[in-house]
């Protein structure tokens, strides 16, 4: 037989299982025991190399590998027990899809010879996950078991990431089979899968979208999760990129953190409530340089009348990306750090845009014009705190320490976007495309075992702390000092929102009645609690908050009818945006609109 260059070792299914993650570098595991996987938690249980870390539920799991993940670049991986295991764990897979998050799941499942018949703790997981991976394998020789292993990290990492199930019936993870090592280079061998996404762009594609950036007249770069998803240095070309160019640069709500909020070339989020300079821009534009977003319907608002006069360039590593939602004039096929090298040599061998300064320089005067609105101006008055007051002291208290945020869905999350301001990429942690309640705190579970130096923050609303506030047990346990940080209104507030604006003040079931007293809460859990409703008290409970080495939910009482705005209504364009609670009765808004909430 050929060299192959990779050796063999016999070794029970479990052990290669364990062996295999070894491998690819995992050092966290989080996950929950069950019948079907106790032989991989009996070899966990054998060495010291793989912590794990042990959730209250498998949903949990999975958003804990999602903030693993996002603040490390790395895969998070998860572990869980079959049928009802598996099953609680969809919500996160389809969360970390949607998001483009590398996560490998195992899930146990009952032995090979009783699938199909309805047995115990029985769940056809391939069949239910494969909407919600971006691939799964239902492991039946053990021989094939560490390949599986090392082919799953290969997918679930290269190209446009996202999560891989391996589905391991408990007589295969019990058998004696072959250990493969992983192959010696990065793609995958003969044996792995024909999966090859393409990474380095075409470059006839490149110069004709350098030369359309060359002769724009109102360009803008509209960045979103895929130049995080490519790695540090593709963040660091976006910047040489957008230096070089000049151009006003916006990002979606997963590209926050790929460009300093802090440099003036930065127009802020754009989207449903993104700023009013950001959105206009977009609409306006003559090129519009997409890199790493995917025209989402929160950022184009009504298809028909999306940014109707510009040339339009897509950057994605996805095909099935580039024309879904948009046609596109030059589409660029590719991984983002890539192409932006590739963009940058090119720019600097034509010379720029000199041809286009002055027009440049008239495209700037009229963002100006559009900045000086100052769409997210609030007033802070009288002692009832604002929502968006106390994020921004949140933001102000806590920006020059190594601090990653992470929120629940709803209003807080779109405030905290607005007012948290990200100088770096992978700080930032938010269920963009799912928009998942319950998302945060393990999502801070996560982000905490992978920097236990940092400080790490869940944004959070008293609704969705609840979905899932038993991972604060699993914060304890593990000594992870994590804050919680409840921007409390009492409503499901995005949900009482829009009742409000679009169905006529009905506040159908979005009041919430019966919340627990969370300081008491935290003091069950063996945390601390704290509550603040006085702005003048505000900075200093944040104080105290960060100088607790355990986890602290911290109870804002805030404004109970603030609205988040800038808004773009539903079934309008991005361009017709509602402003403040009195520019409401301007917007009329169509059944159409309402069918697109």
């Amino acid at each position: 037989m050929p060299d192959t260059g990779i050796t063999e070792e016999r070794l029970n299914g479990a052990a290669i299982v364990l062996k295999a993650l070894q491998e690819q570098g995992v050092d966290v595991i989080f996950g929950y025991p069950g019948g079907s996987v106790l032989p991989i938690y009996d070899e966990l249980f054998k060495q010291n190399s793989i912590r794990h870390v042990l959730v209250r539920h498998e949903q949990g799991a999975v958003h804990a590998a999602e903030g693993y993940a996002r603040s490390t670049g790395k895969v998070g991986v998860v572990l869980v027990t079959s049928g009802p295991g598996a099953t609680n764990a969809v919500t996160g897979l389809m969360d970390a899809l949607m998001d483009s998050i590398p996560v490998v799941c195992l899930t146990g499942q009952v032995p090979t010879h009783l699938i199909g018949n309805d047995a115990f703790q029985e769940a056809d997981t391939t069949g239910i996950t494969r909407p919600c991976t971006k691939h799964n394998y239902l492991v039946k020789d053990v021989d094939q078991l560490a390949r599986t292993v090392h082919e799953a990290f290969f997918v679930a990492k290269s190209g446009r990431p996202g999560p891989v199930v391996i589905d391991l019936p408990k007589d295969v993870v019990m058998a004696l089979g072959t250990y493969t090592e992983a192959p010696k280079t990065s793609a995958p061998s003969k044996q792995h899968t024909a999966y090859k996404p393409r990474v380095v762009p075409d470059r006839a594609a490149v110069e004709a979208a350098v030369e359309l950036m060359r002769n724009s007249k109102r360009p803008v770069f509209y960045t979103g999760g895929g130049v995080i998803n490519s790695g540090t240095r593709a963040s660091e070309l976006l910047r040489e990129l957008v230096k070089l160019t000049g151009f006003p640069i916006t990002s979606t709500l997963m590209g926050l953190g790929a460009f300093p909020a802090a440099d003036e070339q930065w127009l802020g989020m754009l989207g449903m409530h993104g700023l009013y300079e950001a959105n206009l821009a977009m609409f306006h534009c003559d090129v519009m340089i997409n890199i790493g977003a995917r025209f989402d319907d929160r950022v184009t608002g009504n298809l028909k009348f999306f940014s109707p006069n510009s040339k339009k360039i897509h950057v994605d590593i996805d095909p099935s990306s580039i024309n879904k939602n948009v046609i596109v004039d030059i589409p660029v096929l590719g991984d983002c750090a890539h192409v932006l090298e590739e963009m940058i040599k090119i720019w600097k061998e034509k010379g720029g845009s000199k041809v286009e300064a002055k027009a440049h320089k008239t495209w700037w005067r009229q963002i100006e014009e559009w900045r000086a609105r100052d769409c997210l101006k609030f007033e802070q008055k009288g002692k009832i705190i604002k929502p968006q007051y106390a994020i921004q002291r949140l933001y102000e208290l806590t920006k020059n320490r190594k601090t990653f945020i992470t929120t629940e869905v709803g209003q807080h999350q779109m405030w905290a976007a607005q007012f948290y301001r990200f100088e770096e990429p992978n700080r930032w942690l938010t269920s963009g495309g799912l928009g998942t309640m319950g998302y945060g705190l393990p999502a801070a579970v996560g982000a905490q075992m992978a920097n236990p130096d940092a400080l790490v923050v869940d944004i959070a609303g008293e609704a969705s702390i609840l979905m899932n506030i038993q991972e604060l047990s699993t914060a304890v346990q593990f000594r992870l000092p994590v804050k919680i940080f409840i921007i409390n209104n009492q409503y499901m507030g995005m949900v009482r929102q829009w009742q409000e604006l679009l169905h006529g003040g009905r506040y159908s079931e979005s009041y919430t009645d019966a919340l627990p007293d969370f300081v008491k809460l935290a003091e069950a859990y063996h945390c601390a609690g704290l509550r603040v409703s006085d702005p003048d008290k505000l900075d200093d409970t944040i104080k105290e908050m960060m100088s607790i080495n355990k986890p602290v939910i911290v109870d804002v009482l805030v404004d109970q009818k603030e609205n988040c705005f800038p808004m773009i209504p539903s079934g309008k364009a991005h361009n017709e945006m509602i402003l403040s609670a009195e520019d409401t009765t301007k917007k009329v808004i169509t059944g159409e609109g309402l069918a697109l909430v």
